[in-house]
C-alpha cells in the first residue's frame, strides 16, 4: 500500500479476537510499526516474552492500555489498585512503551468530586515508581457519557490541569479524538498540552451510535475532523505514533489481517499528513 505508515500504530482494542503474537504478525504483513498492547493479552504471555516478541519482529510498543482505575469504596480497594498500577508501570516499563493509559475509573457512590480526588491521590502513589522506571503516565480523558462507569475524568482540560499540578515530565495527557472531538475549546486545550502530550488515538464517532462502549467507527466512517484534530497535535509538538483504537462489534467479526487493510487506507486518507 503506497502511503506514509511510518507513525500508525495498531491498538489491540482494535483486533480484539487476536492474541498479542497474531496482533505483532499481522502488523508485521501489514507494515504497522508500532502496536498499543492491552494487559489482558500481555498477561497471556507475560511482559518479559511479550518484550522479546516485539523486539524479534521490530515493532515499537507505542502505549501499555490500561493503568488507572483509582476510585474504590475503601481504602482497601484503593491500596489493592495502587498495587496493580504498580505492575502495570513494571510492565510498561518492560516493554518500553511510550506511555502508561490511565483510564481514571468511575465514582463508587455518587460522590464525583470525592472520586476525582482520589484520581490525584492514586497518581501521585505511583509517581515515583513512575519516575524510577522512566515510565510516562499519560491521564487519558473519557467522553462525559463515561463519567458513571469509566472514568470521572471527562475533558481534556480536566486532563490538562491535572497533569499541571503535577509539573512532571512523567506525568502527561493522551488524546483520544473519540472522547475530545466534541469539545469547543479542544483546539486551545491541544495548543496548551504542548509537550505534555504523550499520545493521540484515533477513530470515528458515527451516527446514529450503535452502542456507547463498541460503537467507534473506523477513520472516515463518522463526523470527527480527524485530519484538523492531527495538525493539531502535530503543531503542539506531538510527534509519536498514532493509534487507531477501535471498539466495534462489526469490525472484530471482520477477518484480522482484512481490519488492518482497512485501517492502513483510512489512516492514509483521513489522518496522515498529506
Amino acid at each position: 500500500m503506497a502511503g506514509d505508515l511510518s507513525r500508525l500504530s495498531l491498538n489491540q482494542a482494535t483486533t480484539k479476537h487476536w492474541s498479542l503474537r497474531e496482533a505483532v504478525d499481522g502488523c508485521v504483513r501489514a507494515g504497522i510499526p508500532a502496536i498499543g498492547v492491552w494487559r489482558d493479552r500481555l498477561a497471556e504471555t507475560g511482559a518479559a516474552a511479550a518484550a522479546r516478541l516485539l523486539r524479534d519482529a521490530g515493532l515499537h510498543c507505542s502505549s501499555l492500555c490500561r493503568g488507572g482505575w483509582f476510585p474504590a469504596a475503601t481504602r482497601a480497594e484503593r491500596a489493592a489498585r495502587i498495587d496493580d498500577n504498580r505492575r502495570a508501570i513494571e510492565e510498561a516499563a518492560t516493554l518500553n512503551a511510550d506511555v502508561l493509559a490511565l483510564v481514571c475509573g468511575p465514582a463508587p457512590d455518587r460522590d464525583i468530586r470525592a472520586a476525582r480526588m482520589m484520581v490525584e491521590e492514586g497518581i501521585a502513589a505511583i509517581l515515583p515508581d513512575a519516575m524510577q522506571h522512566g515510565v510516562t503516565l499519560g491521564i487519558e480523558p473519557l467522553h462525559p457519557m463515561f463519567a458513571a462507569d469509566r472514568s470521572v475524568i471527562t475533558s481534556l482540560h480536566e486532563a490538562i490541569i491535572l497533569a499541571e499540578r503535577f509539573d512532571s515530565p512523567h506525568v502527561k495527557v493522551v488524546i483520544d479524538a473519540y472522547h475530545v472531538w466534541w469539545d469547543a475549546g479542544v483546539y486551545h486545550l491541544i495548543r496548551r498540552c504542548g509537550a505534555r502530550i504523550a499520545g493521540y488515538h484515533v477513530s470515528d464517532w458515527i451516527t446514529p451510535l450503535p452502542d456507547m462502549l463498541n460503537g467507534r467507527g473506523m477513520m472516515g466512517d463518522g463526523v470527527i475532523e480527524l485530519r484538523s484534530l492531527r495538525e493539531a497535535v502535530d503543531a503542539a509538538g506531538y510527534r509519536g505514533f498514532i493509534e487507531v483504537e477501535i471498539f466495534n462489534e462489526t469490525i472484530w467479526k471482520m477477518p484480522g489481517d482484512a481490519i488492518l487493510s482497512l485501517m492502513c487506507e483510512r489512516y492514509l486518507a483521513h489522518v496522515a499528513p498529506t
